[in-house]
Order: structure tokens, then sequence, then C-alpha cells
């Protein structure tokens, strides 16, 4: 009994991407960086908690849903035609099961903050689900998953003030582009399959201009939250890390100037570091001044 059990779970697992926490994390360190922000320093543990285990389920529960929806496509692309609910290896029943519980527990978590977070966690939901299907349509999708991934950022204000303010909405804008940068090196990787049987991408949109496309999402995603930022006087810590995501941002060109499939995989798969390293320029910034203080 035990032998199918374990090899269920695996399915499950690999459903949900458990084995590649990129995607997971390119969520949560604007997040965290938003609730930092909100916060003026350290959160508190729980809210922490509800951030932190939230983005990892919405975004499991988001790859339940995407997979149902793409599983027609996905077993034309060489890179997903393994995927269990593809393959039939999860039923789709179970495939939206899981990610309706995904996502009931993660709004579970979210009843525990207060009435403006509830609020806009709803919206945060249907954009979700939608930006799956808004590769038929859409010329540049990306741009959909962006403002999924970017309620993170507002939730989070939501939940520390009650309010959305407007340095909140400068820093949906900025991390817009990080998502459409990271994202087009993911559609990079694609983009032969997906001009076989016509999914519509940011990559096949920019055509040649992909790559200096990508290259100035970096630069507007860290000027425009250089900008946000600077009258919170976060200090040299910041712009330091600011300076070493530039840094990530030069490294990325050079493995996909090429355009080769490995190349734009490896940028995509390292993002998160990028966005680790802004995250680390804040919390460590506030550290500085909590310890100066003391």
């Amino acid at each position: 009994m035990s032998a199918p059990s374990r090899s269920r779970l695996s399915l499950y697992l690999d459903l949900i991407r458990w084995n590649r926490p990129a995607g997971w994390l390119v969520c949560l360190w604007p997040t965290l960086s938003a609730l930092w922000i909100a916060s003026d320093g350290f959160p508190g543990w729980h809210l922490l908690a509800v951030f932190v285990l939230g983005t990892f389920l919405m975004r499991s529960a988001g790859c339940c849903v995407n997979d149902v929806a793409d599983r027609d496509f996905d077993r034309h692309v060489k890179r997903t035609a393994a995927r269990p609910v593809t393959t039939g290896a999860i039923s789709v029943k179970e495939a939206l099961t899981l990610g309706a519980v995904l996502a009931l527990v993660s709004f579970g978590l979210v009843l525990t903050t207060n009435a403006a977070a509830i609020a806009w966690s709803v919206p945060a939901v249907l954009v979700a689900i939608a930006y799956p299907f808004s590769k038929r349509v859409i010329s540049m999708p990306q741009a959909v998953l962006g403002i999924a991934f970017n309620f993170g950022i507002v939730i989070a204000f939501a939940a520390v003030q009650g309010q959305v303010p407007a340095v909140a909405w400068w820093m949906w804008l900025g991390n817009l582009f990080w998502v459409l940068a990271y994202d087009t090196e993911y559609a990079m990787v694609d983009r032969d399959d997906d001009l076989k049987i016509g999914i519509k991408t940011s990559a096949i949109t920019l055509g040649r201009f992909d790559v200096a496309a990508i290259v100035l999402f970096y630069l507007l995603f860290l000027a425009i939250w250089g900008v946000a930022l600077a009258p919170y006087g976060l200090g040299p810590v910041y712009w330091l890390a600011t300076a070493a995501a530039l840094a990530q941002g030069v490294w990325h060109w050079t493995l996909i100037r090429h355009r080769t499939r490995e190349g734009c995989f490896i940028a995509f798969r390292v993002n998160h570091w990028l966005g680790a390293t802004v995250f680390a320029g804040i919390a460590g910034s506030y550290l500085l001044r909590q310890m100066a203080a003391n």
C-alpha cells in the first residue's frame, strides 16, 4: 500500500514544481521587500509566515491551473511534455482539486490579517486563474503573469497599513518589468515550439528585439524601485545591493544574447537571486538602522 502512496505524492510534488523553487522565489522576494517597506522594518513573525507560506501555496495552486489549461499544448513542447497532467498520470479533476485546496489554505492565511488584505486577495486569485488562458489571445501574456505575481506587493501593504499607498503601486510597476524580463527569458526557451502550436508569448512578439527588451526591463525595474524607495533613506546597503542586482542583469545578458535554450533557461532559473539581492539590500538597511538606534 505504501509504494502507490509515495508514487502519487511524487506526482503531486511534480505538479506543483516542488523541486523547482525558482518560480515561487521570484514571487516571494518582491513580496517580502514590500512587507519590509510597509512595516518600516521587520514585520513580525506572523506576517512573515503568512506571506512566505501564502506565496508558496498560491504559486503551487497556479501551477495546477496552468497545467490543466495548457495540457493540450504542453505535449508539443519539449520542456513540458512529461508534466503529469499532460501525460494523464494526474487527472484534470485531481489537479483542479489540489489547486483549490492549496488556494483555500492560502486564503485561510490571509483571513488572519485584515479586511483590506482579504479584499485584495480576491482579484489576485482571479488574475492568477486567467493567466494561463491569456496566452491564446494576448500577444504578451507575461504582462498578465506580472499582474498576478505583483499582487503580493499590494496585499503586503494592505495587511500592514490597511491601505495601498502610492509607493506600493510604484513598486508594483517596477516589479512588472522584472517579471517581463525573467518570463521572456523563460519564453525564449520554448519559442520554436510555441511558434508551431500557435501560443502567444513576449519572446515571439518582441522578435529580434527580445534581448534588448529584457535588458531594458531589468533597468526599468531597478530604476523605478530606486526612485520610489529613495525617500525612505535606505542608505548605502540598498544601493550596493542595487548595483549587485545590476551586475546580475549584465550576467543575464551574457547568458541570453545567443538565444540558446540552455542559456535562456539558466538565466530564468537563477533570476530569484536578483530579487533576493534587492530584498537583502532593503532588509539589511533596516537592520543596520535598528542596530544604530540601539
